[in-house]
């Protein structure tokens, strides 16, 4: 077995704290002479939810066929925390089974699917949480290209997912991604990790351990954001013109100020110095607040003048969320987090508008349109939680048949927390940002998108111009008469 590979069986290691060695063990009595030693250096290390361990036991893969997943998580810079684990739900075809039949390595068809799981799960975390990687589970003899297919597929997620990106990737910012393959019959493991930002990297070895409640004490940061956003767009371009001006907005927030707990979050303070420590019982909420300055005065002078169809107005009042780890995170770091989730909670918004008027063949362009608001679901066993989605003709139950389906857990009703944000109101919101509200409800709307046509502005404009047109000249007719007459 090469240096650096994980080689153990799931699920026979000891109770409570479980390592994965990097290093294979050696099966023969004698030490080996010192010429042959070899010295391998740890890995990325990565603390992973017991719960992950038992949910990898429950997997299996028929002969011929396999099963790949997801595993999600937080990353900082010291090692990444793994509390969750989805597999890939199945693609409908005609006489297919849940797993994939391939005689070799995953098609393009399968990294694609793959990919959007990727995509659509990444919509569902808050803040801080992330797509850490991908696991593969195969037969023995499918175990030979699974190395390769996994590295193929979790470029090819880092690129879907990077699609949808509207921020810039910082220096802090983790780009390992952990890989791991199972096989189904020995239950045998390998991990590994891949730098995605380096096409040409080699796998690199690491440090796989199991604990339990790793997340419990995690504190999480809220704040609810008015938002009010108009982007001019044109026919040909109006998608392209709405993430342009989206991406705009989002360097805005990324330049803001973010208080936590009302003190500024700019300097590289430790996040929970001078905090309550949290326990297993409770979970801290630390509120946050975004404060958003004008326009640089500069960039508006620089403005051109351009030619637009119309425009469409984004505003209302998101609520937002972010997890963030305890050892030792910075409030840099949840700065970042809280603002990234207040990003792509808008950007998911108006990407899932598109794509619903595309699937329904488009809507009235003229017409004010709910975006769908925000709902909460707990993640089972943890004080962490999901979010979705929900327009306003669907219910919670259309809310648990997707986490039934993306996340593979089946969730309550009840469960689902609706409440964060309140059903559109017809009303107008301004643009800044509002002190944070807990797990309260959102005081505005949640978002809503009105597109404003030029066309019917200018129809509007011309006929009013005739209107008065026609009667400046009555008047003058009026006038020449009484002229004539005198």
């Amino acid at each position: 077995m090469q240096s650096g590979q994980l080689d153990v069986p799931l699920g026979l290691a000891s109770p409570g704290r479980r390592v994965f060695p990097v290093a294979a063990c050696q099966s023969s009595a004698e030490p080996p002479e010192p010429k042959e030693q070899v010295l391998v250096r740890m890995g990325r290390g990565y603390t992973v939810e017991e719960s992950v361990e038992k949910y990898l036991a429950s997997l299996s893969a028929a002969a011929g066929s396999c099963k790949t997943g997801l595993f999600i998580g937080q990353s900082s810079a010291q090692k990444d925390f793994v509390v969750l684990a989805v597999k890939t739900p199945h693609r409908e075809s005609e006489g297919g089974s849940d797993s994939r039949r391939v005689s070799g390595p995953l098609d393009d068809t399968d990294a694609d699917w793959v990919a959007e799981h990727a995509r659509q799960v990444s919509r569902m975390l808050p803040g801080g949480m992330n797509v850490l990687g991908l696991f593969l589970i195969t037969p023995p003899e499918l175990s030979k290209e699974a190395q390769n297919t996994l590295k193929r597929l979790l470029f090819a997620v880092d690129r879907c997912i990077s699609k949808s990106r509207l921020w810039d990737l910082s220096e802090d910012d983790v780009t390992d991604r952990i890989t791991l393959h199972i096989c189904s019959k020995t239950r045998k493991a390998i991990c590994r990790t891949y730098d995605v930002k380096d096409p040409k990297c080699s796998a690199k070895p690491a440090d796989w351990k199991y604990l339990s409640s790793i997340s419990s004490s995690w504190p999480v940061l809220t704040c609810s954001v008015r938002v009010d956003l108009q982007f001019p767009v044109t026919e040909s371009s109006s998608e392209k013109c709405m993430k342009d001006g989206l991406r705009r907005w989002a360097k805005q927030i990324e330049a803001g100020l973010c208080l936590i707990n009302g003190r500024p979050a700019s300097d590289d303070s430790e996040l929970l110095s001078g905090l309550k420590k949290s326990t297993k019982t409770s979970q801290q909420t630390i509120q946050a607040q975004i404060l958003v300055s004008e326009e640089d005065p500069v960039r508006r002078c620089s403005a051109v003048v351009q030619a637009s169809s119309g425009s469409v107005r984004v505003r209302g009042t998101v609520h937002c969320r972010a997890y963030i780890h305890t050892n030792k995170p910075r409030t840099r770091h949840a700065a970042q987090a809280i603002k990234r989730d207040v990003v792509s909670t808008v950007s998911n918004r108006v990407e899932m508008l598109l794509e619903d008027q595309q699937m329904n063949e488009g809507g009235p362009a003229n017409e004010q349109q709910d975006l769908p608001r925000r709902v909460f679901a707990p993640l089972p066993g943890s004080r962490l939680t999901v979010c979705d989605y929900m327009f306003p003709d669907e219910t919670a139950a259309d809310v648990a048949e997707r986490l039934k389906e993306m996340l593979d857990w089946e969730s309550a009703e009840g469960d689902i927390d609706t409440r964060v944000e309140s059903p559109a109101r017809r009303s107008a919101s301004v643009s800044e940002a509002d002190e944070g509200c807990g797990d309260g409800a959102a005081q505005d709307v949640p978002t809503e998108s009105t597109a404003e046509p030029v066309k019917q502005q200018k129809a509007s404009q011309y006929y009013a111009g005739v209107a008065v047109a026609a009667a400046v000249a009555l008047l003058a007719t009026a006038t020449s008469l009484l002229y004539l007459n005198e």
